[in-house]
């Protein structure tokens, strides 16, 4: 079946599986989670382990997931962030469908969730195909405002290659870039991540096995959606549980 989805927005079971009387659980499971990651237990092991216990189903398992980390990986993130204030004049080399998709998902409605480590992140997947939506020229646009209000130095847009409709997308950053007189450059790699780990730019992604390795990282994504989208459904992981 064709995907003919023109919003990146919630999965109709968003509201009941993310109502407020989930989160504390949610919350006791990422801790938990965090735990054992932090004690070296495997993640599928240790998400099982934990998952069953508070009975989750697989998009609360998925939200655990990507909201966790161990404090080992959360130390080594905290000591190469870079603050929003510090990327002036600098390149800044961007996660293109993490941060893009992030910010689509905030603007449609998505749920948005604060991880351990601060960062923003969403449960859309594109499964290998990426579908321009309703929001993908508006998400774009704030981008680039809020990168130019920034001063940031030149951007560069890294776009997975066997995605499915990449070249498109990159035509499209193009033509928005020119029209607007931003200093971007937009590339499509065979694997983004390998770039963003050794590159010397500040990259912007909130893709945990980016942040684990790259040499710094500034919470684009999260910055922009907390600043600019003040009605963004946003659901903090990783608060004290009650």
């Amino acid at each position: 079946m064709p995907d003919r989805r023109t919003h990146r927005g919630p999965h109709p079971q968003d509201a009941e599986l993310f109502s407020p009387n989930k989160i504390s659980d949610l919350r006791l499971a990422l801790a938990d989670f965090s735990l054992l990651l932090t004690k070296g237990y495997a993640d599928k092991s240790a998400l099982k382990l934990v998952g069953d216990r508070f009975s989750l189903t697989d998009r609360q398992r998925l939200a655990v997931m990507r909201s966790a980390c161990s404090d080992q990986k959360l130390d080594r993130r905290n000591r190469h962030r870079i603050e929003l204030k510090d990327i002036a004049g600098r390149p800044v080399a961007v996660d293109g469908y993490n941060v893009l998709i992030t910010v689509e998902a905030a603007m449609s409605g998505g749920i948005i969730f604060k991880g351990r480590d601060g960062c923003y992140r969403d449960l859309a997947s594109i499964h290998g195909t990426y579908r321009k939506v309703t929001e993908t020229i508006p998400a774009l646009r704030l981008i680039g405002e809020f990168l130019r209000q920034i001063g940031s130095g030149p951007i560069r847009w890294l776009l997975d290659s066997p995605v499915s409709n990449s070249g498109r997308l990159k035509t499209l950053i193009g033509e928005l870039a020119q029209e607007n007189g931003w200093n971007w450059e937009i590339e499509l790699l065979q694997s983004p991540d390998a770039e963003l780990k050794r590159t010397e730019a500040i990259v912007a992604s909130s893709d945990s096995v980016v942040l684990d390795s790259c040499k710094s990282w500034v919470n684009l994504a999260a910055e922009i959606v907390r600043s600019r989208l003040p009605s963004a459904t946003v659901i903090d992981m990783a608060e004290t549980p009650d």
